[in-house]
């Protein structure tokens, strides 16, 4: 069971002189797709393959490894504190993390100067591509395609909640693939460890067509169940090859949801914490809702019964995880004792008030862990010509 490998990329890196004409020891310089990235040089970059927001990820070569990895390079990471703090959570949940089906960090660049650096490097396992860009290719997805996609997904999330952590950003583009339909979850930085104060959630920052229905109408008290609400949004887009909610707004959003579930009884809506929000769904007309088997009819009927299950309106009544790994329709994948939790919780305790000077000494410290050896030079390296 694989899938076609993309090679539409032909850029390649390209090397380059240092830009102030100092060449800083450890370090070599490689341009792509006009970034210039300053890395170890025990990596040697191959060829960007993607591009965001944040920056750039190229593949490469760790030489003394011959492990091929991904380098992700945050630029001017501090220029927006929101994304300070994303990167900072994705360093310290990455480094308790360990599972097959969660992208694994292998190493964070330290940099020259560690009381002014600007740029984030960090070093992943490579994927070949992204679950969106498979839903998007006129790749096939067989009944066998979706059942492994949804199972590691699965397998990967129960480990997570285990260890105390809600994504709370899954979609198909946080789930990268290879080329063998292996499957790992990334992308951590909207990710709580489920006690303690921070659980208000900024209404806006989580992907709206994922978002579960108590996100939408603003309860402030949710846990696990948000998750299984995105996978199942994952899963029908795997089904139908197209969103199943793409709303244009909070409002249309649970709309869209409301006219293919159905209209919700009183006793559905008991988790609305929100006075408000309980009247906006109360004025919604009334509808019977949209069979899944009717927008779904080629799917294999348990896939739909675990998908009936996963898109439950009331998080109390949602299958979780566990449960859904037990469904009939994951028998023969789901062995609970290959499958063991993680060892201990997680506790994320991060003041999301923390200055520039504060997140960025907690980032060395996070380097720290990766590089013992630069906890020797304080102020950075030494310059060579």
């Amino acid at each position: 069971m694989r899938f076609r490998r993309s090679n539409c990329n032909k850029d390649m890196a390209t090397y380059v002189e240092p830009p102030n004409g100092f060449r800083q020891r450890g370090k070599h310089y490689y341009t792509m797709w006009q970034t210039l990235f300053e890395i170890d040089t025990k990596y040697i970059p191959i060829k960007p393959i993607g591009k965001g927001a944040y920056g750039v990820v190229c593949s490469s070569i760790n030489r003394e490894t011959n492990e091929k990895v991904a380098i992700k390079k945050i630029n001017n990471v501090f220029g927006n504190p929101t994304d300070a703090l994303r990167t900072l959570r994705e360093l310290k949940l990455l480094r308790h993390i360990r599972h097959e089906n969660v992208i694994g960090l292998k190493d964070v660049m330290f940099p020259i100067y560690r009381n002014s650096f600007k740029d984030v490097y960090l070093v992943y396992d490579l994927m070949d591509t992204d679950l969106h860009h498979i839903i998007k290719s006129s790749q096939p997805l067989s009944n066998d395609h979706c059942k492994f996609f949804l199972f590691q997904l699965l397998r990967g999330l129960k480990y997570l909640h285990s260890a105390n952590v809600l994504h709370r950003d899954l979609k198909p583009g946080n789930l990268l693939v290879n080329a063998n339909c292996e499957l790992k979850i990334c992308d951590f930085g909207l990710a709580r460890t489920s006690q303690g104060s921070e659980q208000f959630m900024t209404e806006y920052v989580v992907t709206r067509w994922y978002r579960a229905p108590e996100l939408l109408l603003c309860c402030d008290n949710y846990g696990t169940s948000i998750d299984v609400w995105s996978v199942g949004c994952i899963f029908a887009e795997i089904l139908g090859r197209k969103p199943l909610f793409p709303g244009t707004e909070c409002l249309n959003q649970l709309k869209l949801i409301i006219n293919i579930l159905g209209s919700q009884n009183d006793n559905d809506l008991g988790f609305i914490d929100n006075a408000k929000a309980r009247r906006f769904i109360k004025t919604l007309p009334f509808t019977r809702g949209i069979g899944l088997s009717s927008l779904y009819p080629m799917a294999d009927p348990l896939a739909l019964d675990l998908l009936r299950r996963m898109l439950v309106f009331d998080p109390a009544k949602r299958i979780t995880v566990t449960e859904a790994l037990h469904h009939p329709y994951m028998a023969g994948l789901f062995d609970p004792s290959t499958n063991p939790p993680a060892r201990m919780p997680i506790n994320l305790d991060l003041d999301e008030n923390m200055n520039e000077e504060m997140i960025r000494e907690e980032m060395v410290r996070e380097m720290l862990h990766y590089h013992p050896e630069a906890a020797a030079y304080p102020m950075g390296m030494m310059l060579e010509r």
